[in-house]
C-alpha cells in the first residue's frame, strides 16, 4: 500500500490532526477554541472549555448524561461535534441557573428529591427543560393519547417516554417525573 492509498487512517501516531478555531456560544458567552475537528461537544465543554455540569456516563448517546441545550432542543452532546454548532446558542447546566438563582427546573427538582447521587441530574434537567419546549410545542410523543389534540395531556406516562432517553442509574424516577410535572403544573417560577 503507498502513502497516498493510505491516507487519514494511516498517518503516523506521532502526527496530529491540524486543529480548527472555532467560536461556540456557551451560556450567552462567546468562547474562541482550538480543538481537533473530531472532538465531540460534550469533550469541547468538559475539557476545553472546563464546564464539569456536562457528565460523560456512556459516550454512546444512551444515557442522556450529556444532554444540553441547543437553540433550546435538547442534544446529547457526546454524539456531536463542536465545530457543527458554532453558529448555535449552546446552554449547559451552569447557564440553566445558579446556587444563587435556581433556574425553575433546578429548584424543583431539589424540592422533589429528583435525584440521589446526581451525576445524571444536570443531563436529567436540560432534558427535562428542553421536553417541556417540545410539549409546548405541540410535539407528539409516542404516549401522547391524541396526537389531534391542540394541548398534550402531559400524564405521567408522557413525562417517562419523554424522558426515557436519560437514564438514572439510582432510580430517582418517581421523584424526578413528580419534580417536571410540578412546573408543568405551573409550579415555582
Amino acid at each position: 500500500m503507498s502513502d497516498s492509498d493510505t491516507g487519514a487512517a494511516g498517518r503516523s501516531h506521532g502526527e496530529m490532526a491540524q486543529l480548527s478555531a472555532i467560536e461556540l456560544s456557551v451560556n450567552d458567552q462567546v468562547r474562541r477554541l482550538e480543538v481537533d475537528p473530531r472532538t465531540s461537544l460534550l469533550d469541547a465543554l468538559r475539557e476545553h472549555l472546563r464546564l464539569s455540569g456536562t457528565k460523560k456516563g456512556c459516550d454512546h448517546g444512551q444515557c442522556g448524561a450529556c444532554t444540553v441545550l441547543i437553540n433550546g432542543r435538547r442534544v446529547n452532546s457526546c454524539l456531536t461535534l463542536a465545530v457543527m454548532h458554532e453558529d448555535d446558542e449552546i446552554v449547559t447546566i451552569e447557564g440553566l441557573g445558579d446556587p444563587d438563582g435556581l433556574h425553575p427546573m433546578q429548584r424543583a427538582f431539589v424540592e422533589h428529591d429528583g435525584f440521589q447521587c446526581g451525576y445524571c441530574t444536570p443531563g436529567q434537567i436540560c432534558s427535562a427543560v428542553g421536553m417541556l419546549a417540545e410539549v409546548e410545542a405541540g410535539w407528539p410523543s409516542h404516549a401522547t393519547a391524541d396526537v389531534a389534540s391542540p394541548r398534550i395531556a402531559l400524564t405521567d406516562e408522557e413525562i417517562r417516554e419523554r424522558m426515557s432517553g436519560n437514564i438514572c442509574r439510582c432510580a430517582a424516577y418517581p421523584n424526578i417525573v413528580a419534580a417536571i410535572r410540578g412546573i408543568a403544573e405551573g409550579g415555582p417560577e
